[in-house]
């Protein structure tokens, strides 16, 4: 059991999960919007009920007796930050126990990778978390969407506002990424690195 400095606030939260994406049903399937994907399997898993708060969509739920907190911001990607860091004052929780669900570019399709802390990787979500949180020293989830193939003139700041291809299996992935979330609520973000951070 952690022992308490003095002054220090004890959380009743053990893991807040933000997933990030962008609200309204015009988004809802976009590569953008694997973190709010990712949240939704876990509330539906759990038969938890989302409500609002902190200019967003929470759900409480128990994993293995652990209390997790489900956020998906509605302030859009770009403030996401205002959001969940609103959250984290609230439960007065360490950023160690912050885990930030979100698409990532730079990761195939489908890929998955478990991490703590990290750069930027040019996502505004990101960005504006660190802005508002002041670190970068959270948990974060990368979920692969890919890059623009060869010929694809769009910006990538356009292809995330696209759907996932057909061909994909969405739902595996999305299932994939729920288990890593409940794998790191239970055993750790080291244990859930082994088991879900694909050698390449």
């Amino acid at each position: 059991m952690r022992l308490l400095r003095r002054g220090e606030a004890l959380s009743t939260l053990d893991l807040l999960v933000a997933g990030l994406g962008n609200p309204g049903p015009g988004y809802r399937l976009t590569r953008h919007n694997a973190g709010f994907l990712v949240a939704d399997e876990l509330a539906r898993r759990h038969s938890a009920s989302f409500r609002s708060r902190f200019s967003g969509r929470v759900a409480d739920l128990r994993v293995d007796g652990r209390r997790v907190v489900l956020l998906e911001p509605e302030t859009y990607m770009n403030e996401s930050g205002r959001s969940v860091a609103a959250a984290v004052r609230f439960y007065k929780l360490p950023l160690s126990a912050l885990l930030v669900v979100h698409d990532d570019v730079d990761l195939d399709i489908g890929r998955l990778q478990v991490r703590l802390g990290g750069g930027l990787a040019g996502h505004n979500g990101l960005r504006s978390l660190v802005g508002h949180l002041g670190s970068g020293e959270f948990m974060r989830l990368r979920i692969g969407v890919g890059r623009p193939e060869r010929g694809d003139r769009r910006p990538v700041a356009d292809f995330v506002l696209s759907p996932f291809p057909p061909e994909v299996d969405l739902d595996g992935i999305v299932a994939r990424a729920a288990d890593a979330v409940e794998s790191i609520a239970r055993e750790g973000v080291d244990a859930a690195r082994q088991r879900f951070n694909e050698r390449v």
